[in-house]
């Protein structure tokens, strides 16, 4: 998944601004204690940091982002 694609439908899925947030101030465990941008920027796969976003928020996510 390319990054854009990621912002994309983190977007989508939380609103622009929101989405922002939860990237930078949201731990998410699935992330080894790292925020999404955390994760992001230590290189992490953006189809891993994906996934990890599907499982904790498994209600705002719509299965057609998934």
């Amino acid at each position: 998944m390319r990054l854009t694609d990621f912002w994309g439908r983190l977007d989508e899925a939380f609103g622009p601004a929101y989405a922002r947030s939860i990237a930078t101030d949201q731990v998410l465990a699935q992330l080894g204690g790292r925020t999404i941008a955390q994760a992001l920027a230590a290189g992490e796969e953006t189809v891993v940091v994906w996934r990890a976003v599907c499982a904790a928020y498994p209600d705002r996510v719509p299965g057609r982002l998934r």
